[in-house]
């Protein structure tokens, strides 16, 4: 216990920059010396980790609810990641910060809701498109991310895959952050790339080759290369990989070996899903392989989620859900969310509380045992005394450091979780939720006893539903800034269709 008490003063000096190399013999000396006056009190002490652990953030695109085994599907094959949630725990009753794509990231790689700094819908045009100033098109600048501050903790950062957070100048990954970003900077892509034809970058240079011919394989292979090369590099450096995939979302397109593999289900269009689900827990279990094989598994916290439910176009199944993405709706905003770290978290678990993506930040920096980075000062287009105002009300950050609720150590506290989207607000406050409609009357639900949103409380419940109108008043009148950019007027005519036409359905065979 006492070199790993030494070790950890030691090497956390060294990478936050608080000592100079020359030094760290000297000071080693001096912190042995007070451990051995102090050993009678520190045998009383817990044991420290004598280093931070890596940080692996596994994102699928439009999964559904129902689309794992471990959440109810009896026709996909997903052994790797219901593996994975054995070996940790399930969080049953998570949420995303939006039911969109953009936003949903703009909220979990920031660990602040989106709509407090005006990203509110989803970036699917060029800037020509839109009505808006071209600078602020993407997340905007002076917003840290979770590279940012896991690099400014003494971390190697990483993103593969999908970016989706702005294309123009100051968006890019890599200044946003992360060393290394190889995939697309826009929402989509074809999974057979080809050489003269793709939107796929490493580091800036647009991509030729591939090392895969299907681009999961091709970002699994990315993602495994670049963590073998840390432990060649730098084996003591902790790292960051944001392996953020765009399976399953459109367009729905898989290999012929992994369709063959699904001749059981006959809707052509969930078998090919179900092929793409295949890929995509292939790609897990070959980064969980990878970290086995170099000995990273005890020393990796493993995060693992989709950024929205599923889609109304690629044949997903949101399990006993009502709603689907781009709705506020249950399954439109909840996932299933997997934790996992060995030695740390105690696996065969299912925590039933409420949890956020919002709470990644707040997480993953009590695990590398630092503060996260202050806030930027308020920019030109926020109004200076609402950001003080929801400092005030909400914190700098938005999240919850889960460890000690997923260690069994805390009761998963209340929470309170806002939404707005293309003509809809929602609020989940406790056990109730009001969703608020452009189209029609408000509506109050219980999820906790009615996952699939059926029963409406509004009218049997009008002094609850009012508490709940006020929080999200109060929510609505703190933000710093107007949306920054719109979605086409479509998207809230579709969802407003989407809300009512997708109640729970049995998985579709």
């Amino acid at each position: 216990m006492r070199v790993a008490f030494l070790e950890f003063d030691v090497r956390s000096a060294s990478k936050s920059g608080g000592l100079p190399r020359r030094g760290i013999q000297d000071s080693a000396r001096i912190c042995f010396c007070a451990v051995i006056f102090c050993f009678v009190g520190a045998l009383a002490m817990e044991p420290v980790n004598a280093a931070a652990p890596n940080i692996l953030l596994v994102l699928a695109d439009d999964m559904g609810y129902g689309d794992l085994g471990c959440t109810g599907s009896h026709l996909l094959k997903t052994d790797r990641i219901d593996a994975l949630a054995k070996s940790g725990v399930l969080c049953s009753r998570a949420y995303v910060a939006s039911s969109v794509c953009s936003p949903s990231r703009a909220g979990l790689i920031t660990g602040r809701d989106p709509r407090r700094f005006g990203y509110q819908a989803n970036l699917n045009m060029g800037s020509a498109n839109y009505g808006a100033r071209v600078d602020l098109l993407g997340l905007p600048p002076g917003e840290h991310t979770l590279a940012d501050h896991l690099a400014a903790a003494g971390y190697s950062t990483a993103l593969v895959g999908k970016w989706h957070l702005g294309m123009g100048d100051g968006f890019h990954p890599q200044e946003r952050g992360f060393d290394y970003f190889c995939g697309m900077l826009g929402g989509g892509h074809s999974y057979f790339p080809k050489p003269d034809g793709n939107k796929l970058e490493r580091n800036g240079v647009p991509l030729k080759t591939f090392s895969s011919s299907y681009l999961t394989d091709f970002f699994t292979d990315e993602a495994t290369g670049w963590i073998s090369k840390q432990d060649e590099v730098d084996d003591d450096k902790p790292w960051f990989m944001y392996l953020s995939y765009n399976a399953p979302h459109g367009p729905l397109q898989a290999t012929e070996a992994d369709l063959a593999a699904f001749s059981h289900i006959k809707d052509r269009k969930r078998r090919t899903y179900a092929a793409m689900m295949l890929a995509l827990d292939r790609g897990v279990g070959r980064v969980l392989d990878c970290l086995e094989q170099l000995g990273e598994s005890q020393n990796t916290l493993i995060c693992f989620f989709s950024d929205n439910g599923g889609a109304t176009g690629n044949a997903s199944w949101n399990g006993e859900l009502s709603g689907v993405k781009g709705t506020l709706r249950e399954g439109g905003v909840r996932i299933p969310m997997i934790w996992a770290w060995p030695g740390m978290i105690p696996g065969e678990q299912t925590h039933d509380g409420v949890v956020s993506s919002l709470d990644l930040l707040p997480t993953f920096m009590a695990a590398a045992e630092k503060a996260p980075l202050p806030l930027a000062p308020p920019r030109s287009h926020e109004d200076k005394n609402n950001r003080r105002k929801a400092v005030a009300l909400y914190g700098e950050y938005d999240g919850e450091n889960l460890i000690p609720q997923l260690c069994g150590q805390q009761a998963a506290p209340r929470r309170t979780l806002f939404w707005r989207l293309q003509g809809q607000v929602a609020v989940l406050d406790g056990p109730d939720k009001l969703i608020s409609l452009s189209h029609r009357a408000p509506q109050v639900f219980r999820p906790t006893e009615d996952a699939g949103e059926q029963q409406d409380r509004f009218d049997s419940d009008r002094t609850r539903a009012d508490e709940l109108f006020q929080l999200l008043g109060k929510w609505q009148a703190s933000l710093a800034t107007v949306p920054l950019w719109g979605s086409s007027p479509y998207w809230s005519s579709q969802s407003a269709k989407q809300h009512d036409n997708y109640p729970p359905r049995d998985e579709p065979e």
